[in-house]
C-alpha cells in the first residue's frame, strides 16, 4: 500500500501515515460481524511557525492524540461506508482549533472487491472556513421535525461544517398577525462559502420546506437567518450594508428568541449591539430579557438532544 500524501505548496503540515486498527465498517453483514483491518492517513494543515520558535507542544497539535482519535473512530460504532468514517475523522481533526484544513485517506485493504486488487481507499479534504451563526425558526406543521431536517440539510451543504446546535426553545410570536408559538434554535458552523452563496443556499433549504415571504413576520414553515459571518470584532468578520445581505443581522441583538439559544450553543459568544459595539451575547440577553422564551422539546432523532445513535452528532 502506498502513501496517499500530496504536497500542498506554502502550507505547514503534520503527516500521520498508516494508522492501523480493526473495525466493523461495511455494507455487507459479514463485514459487520467479522470485521477487518483499516488503515488511515491524516494530513493536518496549520501554522507551525510558533511551535518551531517556542519548542512548546501547546503551540502545535499532538500527533499521538490524533492517532488515538483515529483508532477510536475505527474501533468504534460501525458505519456502512468508509466515506462516513473519513468524514468523522476529518471532523475530529477540525475540532482542534489550530487546524486550518485536513486531508484524510481511509484504506480498506481487505475489502470484498471480488477481483484481484492491492488497495481501495477514499480520500477527503475539509477546510475550517469562517465561523458563521445561523438562527432557525418554524411554527407551521411539525416544527421540530422541520428544524431537525433543516439542520441536516445545512450540514450537508458543500463547504459547510456544523460544529454545534443549540437546544430547541419554544417562543411566543413577536409582531405580525396572530399565529402559533415558534420553535427556535441556533447553529454554529464553519463555512468556506462566500457569504452571499451561503445565504442563497440557506434560502434554498427554506424553499425546499415550502417557505414563502408573503406576510411580514407571519407564520412560516421554516426561517433561516444568517446572523454573523466571522467572529465579531476580529479581522475575519464580514460586515455588509447591502440590503440583500446585511451583516451582522441588524436585529439579532434585540431578540431574546435568538440570544437564548445562541448563548446555549456558545457561552463565549460575542455580537454587535445596535450601536455597533462588540459585546458578549450574555450581556445583550441581560438587556432584552428572556420573556416569552421557554425550553423546548428534545431534538427529534437525538436521545439526549445532542448525540445520534452512533455516538456522533445527531445531524
Amino acid at each position: 500500500m502506498t502513501s496517499s500524501f500530496r504536497a500542498v505548496s506554502g502550507t505547514d503540515r503534520i503527516l500521520l501515515a498508516g494508522v492501523e486498527a480493526f473495525g466493523y465498517h461495511g455494507v455487507l453483514a459479514f463485514e459487520k460481524e467479522q470485521g477487518q483491518t483499516f488503515v488511515v492517513d491524516v494530513v493536518l494543515e496549520l501554522d507551525l511557525g510558533r511551535a518551531g520558535r517556542s519548542d512548546d507542544l501547546a503551540h502545535t497539535v499532538s500527533y499521538a492524540e490524533v492517532a488515538t482519535d483515529v483508532v477510536a473512530r475505527v474501533t468504534g460504532p460501525s458505519y456502512d461506508l468508509i466515506e462516513r468514517l473519513a468524514e468523522v475523522v476529518a471532523d475530529d481533526c477540525l475540532a482542534r482549533p489550530l487546524v486550518d484544513a485536513v486531508e484524510v485517506t481511509v484504506h480498506k485493504p481487505q475489502a470484498p472487491v471480488g477481483q484481484p486488487f492491492s488497495d481501495v481507499a477514499v480520500h477527503v479534504r475539509r477546510e475550517r472556513g469562517r465561523p458563521v451563526v445561523v438562527a432557525l425558526g418554524a411554527n407551521l406543521g411539525d416544527a421540530g421535525e422541520t428544524l431537525a431536517a433543516a439542520v441536516r440539510e445545512v450540514a450537508a451543504l458543500r463547504g459547510v461544517r456544523v460544529r454545534a446546535v443549540s437546544p430547541l426553545v419554544e417562543t411566543d410570536p413577536v409582531g405580525g398577525p396572530e399565529q402559533p408559538v415558534y420553535l427556535n434554535a441556533v447553529l454554529l458552523a464553519d463555512s468556506t462559502l462566500d457569504p452571499a452563496a451561503l445565504l442563497a443556499a440557506l434560502h434554498g433549504v427554506e424553499v425546499a420546506h415550502g417557505r414563502t415571504r408573503e406576510v411580514r413576520w407571519g407564520a412560516r414553515t421554516l426561517d433561516l437567518d444568517l446572523l454573523q459571518v466571522g467572529r465579531a470584532g476580529t479581522p475575519g468578520e464580514v460586515r455588509s450594508d447591502d440590503p440583500d445581505l446585511t451583516l451582522p443581522h441588524p436585529r439579532a441583538h434585540e431578540r431574546g428568541f435568538v440570544l437564548v439559544p445562541w448563548l446555549a450553543a456558545d457561552t463565549d459568544a460575542v455580537a454587535r449591539d445596535g450601536a455597533g459595539a462588540v459585546r458578549p451575547v450574555r450581556e445583550l440577553l441581560a438587556d432584552v430579557g428572556d420573556e416569552g422564551v421557554r425550553p423546548g422539546p428534545a431534538w427529534p432523532g437525538a436521545a439526549d438532544g445532542s448525540e445520534g445513535s452512533d455516538g456522533g452528532a445527531w445531524w
